[in-house]
């Protein structure tokens, strides 16, 4: 009972702070996104490198930065859309850099570098084309919305989880995440979808009830495996949390775990139904 009281607590406080974020303005919003890809990454090499080639970690996450900061000002301030391939120029100076490291027996965690930049900083630069219109004008609504389908998805999938699935039924993915099963998975998915409708009858989502259903539907799935895709990270490097920034829940890759796969999955749906 403590454990969830602090987890509900912690949990209140991050979702109060991404809501004021993303409705006071644009430059709240680039922070914001800014600190939680610079905190994730962080927590990823702490697991993943564990001190070593701190140089390198660095290199690749002013790499993220650059890489968020070319994409929001080519949505947000009318940048020249050619200009982002800029991005890649730091991720080249990483593999020069890996040339020069003397030790060369653990090379390959150097592929840790790449794979943040793939795992956390893509989808976080993506949620640049959910907060700005093709003419620049921000809001953030619709990645309020994305955000709320992912949270109301967790919390389905925690209480169905725990009240149900622990006790019944079959585990998801027991070689993974032993706590994950369907009785989680069904009830975060009916949620997560009720979420959808809601949204779309609050006018939160501006989009034909059958698209925020599918969305909805989407996103939950692919929620579900960016938190086993974490899940399997953690157990294969022998750790529990990512972090401990978050009492109850970890780090800040534990609470975004689910997100890193949903939202991006989202706004390439809106992108390919013509609808963003």
């Amino acid at each position: 009972m403590k454990n969830l009281i602090v987890r509900t607590l912690t949990g209140a406080g991050f979702v109060v702070g991404v809501v004021v974020a993303l409705l006071l303005n644009k430059y709240c919003f680039g922070l914001l996104m800014i600190l939680l890809m610079t905190a994730m990454m962080v927590e990823f090499f702490r697991m993943t490198m564990r001190g070593e080639y701190w140089f390198s970690q660095i290199l690749s996450i002013l790499a993220a930065i650059v890489l968020f900061v070319l994409t929001f000002l080519y949505r947000g301030f009318d940048f020249p859309g050619r200009l982002v391939v800029l991005a890649i120029i730091p991720v080249f100076v990483i593999m020069i850099n890996s040339l020069y490291v003397k030790d060369k027996t653990d090379f390959g965690k150097f592929a840790n570098l790449y794979t943040a930049l793939l795992y956390i900083a893509v989808p976080v630069s993506l949620m640049n084309l959910a907060v700005f219109s093709p003419t620049g004008e921000y809001s953030g609504t619709l990645l309020l919305s994305l955000f709320i389908i992912v949270w109301v998805s967790d919390i389905g999938g925690y209480v169905f989880g725990m009240s149900i699935g622990q006790k019944y039924g079959r585990k998801l993915f027991p070689e993974v995440s032993p706590k994950k099963s369907w009785a989680g998975f069904w009830g975060g998915l009916f949620l997560a979808v009720a979420a959808g409708a809601v949204l779309h009858y609050t006018n939160m989502l501006h989009y034909p009830l059958l698209h925020c259903l599918v969305l909805s539907l989407l996103m939950n799935i692919f929620g579900v495996y960016g938190d086993l895709i974490e899940s399997q990270w953690k157990r294969y490097y022998a750790v529990k949390d990512s972090g401990t920034f978050m009492p109850g829940h970890g780090g800040f890759l534990d609470r975004l775990d689910s997100a890193l796969l949903a939202i991006p999955v989202g706004i390439i749906y809106l992108l390919v139904v013509n609808i963003l």
